[in-house]
């Protein structure tokens, strides 16, 4: 530190005075920097957590927000759910009473058929079951899909012998390519997998009713291929094949490839196939080649042999039915009649007819529960 002398001249007294005001000045700089900057800081720190407080407010709004547009998708969701199975309740219902007199119609046109007809009413009831088909196959698609889509749908997964499922198809599809002049092949298999049997029919058959109708020379072909613990069930076809721009819409409703008027159908089939593979995890591929056919494949699960080595599938078909009874309760009155025409004169069965529970049990001989 400088001191101030007796002894010092007094240009040394200047001289040191001047150096501590010098240095008293540098420290009353710093002293006032370091307050500006303190109070700037201070200053931040308000606005900070001044924004702070605003975006808090503002994200509280947009969470109430978000909260509120949660609990109104829910509402949405709930009601559009309801309406859904509303809509398939409706055409469970509008189907089978859109069914009955068609089948009705149809089963007194099988009774006439066995008639004598001369070749005009021959023609004319030919041409009259295929109309009754054609409207039968569209409520029966429409309502299968209304059954896919529905969440509250059962499935009865067993084991499924395809060799037997294929020699029913063959019957089944056989005079539909052989009016085409198409050669249809089911090759021979023993593989047992696990699906519903009634949806995996249905997949079968409309990818076999599918190649059929788009194929105009050639054949089909159905075959099994194994691959891992999975086969294959693969429709191979010679037909028109598919472009490759259309291959992801041919699974959508009502759509159809090629030429109009080349197959008939109102382009549900293929719908109804992806849906029921989804349902089912069955995977579903397709490969074509324009011109030359398609393949389709449908993964299925193998079902795996018991302890002897076998895979034991229930036979419930009866070895014959003339001269059994059958008791049928149908309240409508065609019905009725056509399933005693059908029972009695094709199956050789006797037929008891009944209206409704009471009256069956009557018929039986039991009285109605109170």
């Amino acid at each position: 530190m400088t001191l101030l002398r007796e002894t010092d001249s007094p240009e040394r007294r200047v001289e040191k005075l001047s150096r501590i005001s010098d240095v008293l000045i540098d420290r009353i700089d710093r002293l006032e920097e370091m307050r500006g900057s303190a109070w700037s800081m201070f200053q931040a720190a308000v606005a900070l957590e001044q924004e702070v407080e605003a975006r808090t407010r503002e994200l509280e709004r947009v969470l109430a927000d978000l909260s509120e547009r949660n609990r109104e998708l829910a509402v949405a969701r709930a009601a559009a759910e309801e309406a859904n199975r509303s809509k398939t309740r409706f055409l469970r219902a509008a189907s089978h009473d859109l069914l009955q007199p068609l089948s009705a119609a149809r089963l007194f046109l099988t009774a006439l058929s066995d008639t004598d007809l001369d070749p005009f009413q021959q023609e004319l009831t030919g041409r009259l079951a295929g109309a009754f088909e054609s409207v039968e196959e569209l409520m029966h698609a429409v309502l299968d899909i209304s059954r896919l889509d529905s969440q509250r749908i059962e499935f009865h997964r067993k084991p499924v012998y395809l060799g037997d499922l294929f020699r029913r198809l063959a019957i089944e599809y056989a005079p539909m390519a052989e009016v085409k002049g198409l050669a249809l092949t089911f090759v021979p298999t023993s593989a047992v997998v696990d699906s519903d049997p009634v949806f995996l029919r249905r997949i079968a058959q409309n990818l076999v009713s599918n190649a059929i109708k788009y194929t105009e020379s050639g054949r089909v072909l159905v075959r099994i291929r194994r691959q891992g613990d999975q086969v294959w069930l693969e429709i191979h076809d010679t037909g028109i094949g598919i472009p490759p721009a259309d291959r992801s819409r041919i699974f959508d409703e009502f759509q159809r490839v090629g030429r109009e008027g080349v197959a008939p159908g109102m382009g549900l089939g293929l719908s109804i196939v992806r849906r029921a593979c989804a349902k089912l995890g069955h995977p579903i591929t397709v490969d074509s080649e324009q011109g030359r056919g398609t393949v389709f494949r449908v993964g299925l699960p193998i079902v795996a042999p018991d302890e002897d080595g076998l895979i034991r599938i229930v036979d419930k078909t009866p070895a014959a039915l003339r001269g059994r009874v059958a008791l049928v309760v149908e309240n409508d009155p065609n019905m009725r009649r056509a399933y005693e025409l059908i029972l009695s004169d094709q199956l050789g069965m006797v037929p008891r007819l009944a209206g409704g529970t009471a009256e069956a049990l009557a018929t039986m001989g039991e009285e109605p529960p109170m």
